[in-house]
């Protein structure tokens, strides 16, 4: 019997085997490592647009994906990805000059080249999200903004991470998670380490329209608040968003008995300052400078008024046409953007135009998605209004 019960038994190298596990080997290991990892790629070749890339991989500790963008003599953008990214967490940096356009395709097209090379995630860091001002239908033309987020959902990407959408239903848009980071903590240290003798200053809101964001950095900072009324230019909430459609026709049948009250035609008042801004320093806060007109005269409107500096600071520097000559040329002392958009060349033109780095949040960012963190402490005190 004992014999029987031998011949049972299987061999003590089977026993061995199924009591140890066999280690893996050194290539197998690898490639897990790989699985799990992440990279961080450029979708612009250029080197003003790679900048913050740079800055981005430095802090991470990490390099840049090796890609190749570049315009093909007929116009078209090539996209070429030179190294595997199979299984990881891909991260997309672009930031976006003047040519609007060929920045959405380089980026919609290395996502989709990402997707195809079997990448877990794809990730889109858009510090300044294009056609964030076409976010509202106006007339009969057509929401872009909602147009653009469709079309990088289809071609990959799965998150964003953007800064200070100039609305912020936009993420309404997506189909993915979006988050909407504030440059607003840098640009408030700014004032408090670069602006010498701030606490005589005034933040200035130069429409009601802003007056929220300047109301949220007068109460972080201690500081009375001004709102600029009247200004001569239309705002966005003064334009028709389709709802006179369709147009009115003369001689058009009415339903008996049916008479709408007529609205009456807004006529803005002459321009006021409310707040008291003489002798003191003026901040104007904004989340845009695109075309510096309305700046300009918001600075002649505080110079009048008393104010005897003036400081601009918004998120996103485009400063595009012939804003760095009207910014010289006017009573603005100083223009504080940060680095979302590229504009080193705005710079040489202008010396009034200063850069605050916003490359810490963004790689830290990058850091907490890829792990698995919650995002909550980069929202520390932000309210609704901010």
């Amino acid at each position: 019997m004992p014999k029987k019960l031998l011949l049972l038994l299987p061999p003590l190298s089977a026993c061995s085997a199924l009591r140890v596990p066999r280690a893996r080997p050194a290539a197998s290991l690898a490639m897990n490592a790989a699985r799990t990892g992440y990279r961080v790629f450029s979708a612009n070749s250029t080197a003003a647009c790679t900048e913050l890339a740079k800055r981005i991989t430095e802090r991470l500790g990490a390099e840049l994906g090796k890609s190749v963008v570049y315009q093909e003599t007929n116009g078209e953008t090539r996209v070429e990805i030179k190294e595997s990214v199979r299984g990881q967490d891909i991260f997309i940096i672009q930031t976006i000059p003047r040519d609007v356009n060929t920045a959405v395709m380089e980026l919609l097209i290395m996502a989709y080249a990402l997707k195809t090379a079997c990448a877990r995630n794809i990730i889109g860091v858009i510090p300044y999200f294009p056609y964030s001002k076409q976010s509202k239908m106006r007339k009969r033309g057509s929401i872009v903004c909602k147009l653009l987020a469709s079309m990088l959902a289809k071609a990959g990407l799965t998150h964003i991470i953007t800064m200070d959408l100039h609305q912020k239903e936009i993420q309404g848009f997506f189909s993915f998670p979006v988050d909407n980071l504030r440059a607003s903590p840098f640009l408030l240290q700014y004032i408090q380490e670069e602006i010498p003798n701030y606490r005589n200053a005034v933040i200035v809101a130069k429409s009601p329209d802003a007056a929220k964001r300047a109301q949220s950095y007068a109460e972080r900072l201690r500081l009375g608040l001004a709102v600029i009324h009247g200004e001569a230019q239309c705002t966005e909430l003064d334009m028709d968003d389709g709802r006179h459609s369709p147009p009115m026709v003369k001689n058009a049948t009415v339903h008996p008995g049916l008479e709408l009250p007529l609205m009456m035609a807004k006529e803005k008042p002459p321009i006021t300052v409310v707040g008291d801004v003489g002798g003191r320093i003026a901040i104007i806060v904004d989340d845009i400078i695109d075309d510096v007109e309305s700046f300009v005269a918001a600075a002649e409107i505080l110079k009048e008024r008393g104010a005897y500096k003036i400081y601009v600071m918004a998120t996103h520097g485009i400063l595009s046409a012939e804003a760095p000559r009207l910014i010289e040329e006017s009573s603005i002392d100083e223009v504080v953007v940060t680095n979302t958009v590229p504009h080193e060349l705005q710079k040489l033109q202008c010396p009034k135009i200063k850069t605050v780095d916003i490359s810490l949040i963004l790689s830290e960012a990058i850091r907490r998605i890829h792990n698995g963190e919650s995002m909550a402490y980069l929202f520390r005190n932000i309210t609704v209004d901010d």
